[in-house]
């Protein structure tokens, strides 16, 4: 008998058992939670309902619930000949689902949604407003920077255009037998000629009030009356007649 009681370890059953490390735990984690969800199950079908889901879940079926023969208003539909799921109207172009209600459970007086509302769609166009007045601002701000980007090129290069006029005017004089300029800016003084390279020269011409456009354009004046040269072309005419007929103008935007 005690042979009998006694486990054969070389059975089916003992060799089926799961005897994996760790398994037990697992199994123990999974009744916990199995149990917690019953309990959490048992204390929703318990919990007593407030009364504003009470009267909730009335208005909802009661909504649900289509007119009967007991309704008075339904029951003269019916006498006019109104059948349930017809379009109302003589045409049946009407509504066929009556007008939902629309409820107001909370605490706020009336009107005060639409005053939230209003107030939401204020803030919101104020934020799109703000959103357009940054980006007009940085629109004006990029073009501000490439109209002085522009203008401070175009003034290097009139500067550049400046003492190429000065070094042929010196030149051009020179081989006339001319050793004094007309003015004294017409010429390079000795320290720009070892400047005249350099990109972000100054304009160290300070004998007259003149701009550089100005004495650029009067310089170039000069230079076609008095010896028929276009800086732009880098040619010396014959006369002015040549010079007309050939240059294409007196500006650097003629020479394009």
């Amino acid at each position: 008998m005690e042979e009998d009681e006694e486990e054969d370890y070389m059975s089916d059953l003992f060799i089926k058992q799961d005897v994996r490390p760790g398994l037990p735990m697992v199994r123990r984690m999974k009744e916990a939670i199995q149990k917690e969800e019953k309990q959490k199950e048992a204390n929703e079908k318990n919990r007593q309902k407030s009364i504003k889901e009470e009267e909730k879940e009335r208005r909802d079926l009661v909504l649900k619930s289509a007119l009967g023969n007991e309704n008075r208003g339904f029951a003269l539909l019916q006498k006019m000949g109104y059948k349930s799921g017809q379009a109302l109207g003589k045409s049946g172009e009407g509504i066929v689902e009556p007008i939902p209600l629309n409820i107001k459970t909370g605490r706020s007086g009336l009107g005060h949604e639409e005053l939230k509302k209003r107030k939401a769609e204020e803030k919101l166009e104020n934020y799109r407003q703000k959103l357009r007045m940054k980006k007009q601002a940085n629109e004006e701000a990029a073009d501000q920077f490439r109209i002085r980007f522009k203008n401070k090129q175009e003034e290097r290069k009139m500067e550049g255009d400046l003492r190429k006029s000065q070094r042929a005017c010196q030149q051009l004089d020179m081989q006339k037998d001319i050793d004094v300029p007309k003015e004294t800016w017409y010429w390079l003084e000795p320290e720009e000629e070892d400047k005249k390279d350099e990109e972000d020269k100054e304009d160290e011409c300070t004998s007259s009030d003149l701009s550089v456009s100005e004495k650029l354009h009067i310089l170039t004046a000069y230079l076609r009356e008095h010896h028929f040269y276009c800086i732009w072309c880098g040619t010396t005419y014959e006369d002015s007649e040549d010079l007309s007929s050939n240059c294409p103008g007196d500006s650097a935007a003629d020479h394009d």
